[in-house]
């Protein structure tokens, strides 16, 4: 059984799409299964056994025509996207059976119940969503005896997300007679981290290291995965820690925790205010004072360490 996956573009939406992916995969025997999507979706799930092939979307429609003209047949088709370019995909392709998420279709609920609910909706199955499965590298574990807190103070989808660099640095330095300390986070994180390491060497903590654009997605989900506490936003890297049931605390502001909280984690807790404008969804606060996140302080985050620990 041959089986073409486009996966969703984030990082996080690919992660969380993974409950629906094992039950995909496991209502056939001996699938194979080629996957197309973003650079870090692709590299996220990649370590499948299942997997035997893997492409990064092209955005040029002629170049993504002609690699996907290129392909045999295959028996089954999904989309986890409901962009044109994945109906453009979904046309193209040579297979039996043609399936693509469409969000309208799916509005209530966690995204990863979403997401499952498609491929049941897709074969005409009960499959249950379970935890999320991230097939790491085989890696060595941690090579010292001290904890390992990690933090994670970016998020691509817009500043509204996104917790302050000396609030992280507070719950770092408070905790950081416990904890080495990791800062993680993408190319556009790089001034948050600045921001932290200036206030962590004015705190006079140097048990740190600085991984922000240093890292590959094999190497932060190797990272994540020997973490022994775990602080971000809503974002990636947060559910990847829920894969690897790390010790987790996460802030929220303008998304709602209801769709895109961490999944079945049993070592999870919610920072969030609960203010009357929250949810809001925005990139950027429209209120302009992002008092979702102004008003959560360190004192909050660390009771929530207290509380998983």
């Amino acid at each position: 059984m041959r089986i073409f996956i486009e996966l969703p573009t984030w990082l996080g939406d690919s992660v969380m799409a993974t409950p629906a992916i094992e039950n995909l995969i496991n209502y056939f025997n001996d699938s194979e299964v080629v996957l197309i999507g973003s650079v870090a979706s692709v590299a996220t799930l990649n370590n499948h056994p299942n997997v035997t092939k893997s492409y990064v979307l092209e955005k040029n429609y002629f170049n993504l025509y002609r690699t996907i003209k290129s392909f045999d047949e295959f028996d089954f088709f999904f989309s986890f996207r409901g962009s044109i370019r994945s109906t453009f995909i979904k046309f193209c392709i040579s297979s039996k059976k043609k399936y693509q998420f469409d969000k309208i279709n799916y509005k209530i609920g966690h995204q990863v119940e979403k997401y499952n609910q498609f491929v049941n909706d897709s074969l005409n199955i009960t499959a249950i969503a379970s935890k999320l499965i991230i097939h790491k590298n085989k890696n060595k574990n941690k090579d010292n005896n001290r904890k390992l807190l990690g933090l994670n103070p970016g998020a691509s989808y817009g500043s509204s997300k996104r917790w302050y660099p000396k609030k992280f640095a507070d719950v770092a330095f408070a905790l950081s007679n416990h904890y080495d300390i990791i800062i993680f986070g993408g190319p556009n994180e790089k001034d948050i981290a600045v921001d932290i390491e200036k206030y962590l060497i004015e705190k006079g903590v140097n048990n740190y290291i600085n991984l922000v654009a240093k890292t590959s997605i094999d190497e932060l989900i190797n990272q994540i995965a020997n973490l022994d506490l775990f602080i971000t936003g809503d974002s990636g890297p947060m559910h990847l820690a829920a894969a690897f049931q790390i010790p987790t605390v996460a802030i929220f502001g303008s998304t709602n925790d209801k769709e895109t909280s961490q999944w079945m984690n049993e070592n999870s807790m919610i920072v969030k205010k609960n203010l009357e404008c929250q949810p809001c969804m925005k990139r950027e606060c429209p209120l302009k004072h992002h008092n979702c996140m102004k008003l959560v302080h360190a004192s909050d985050v660390l009771e929530a360490v207290k509380q998983i620990n």
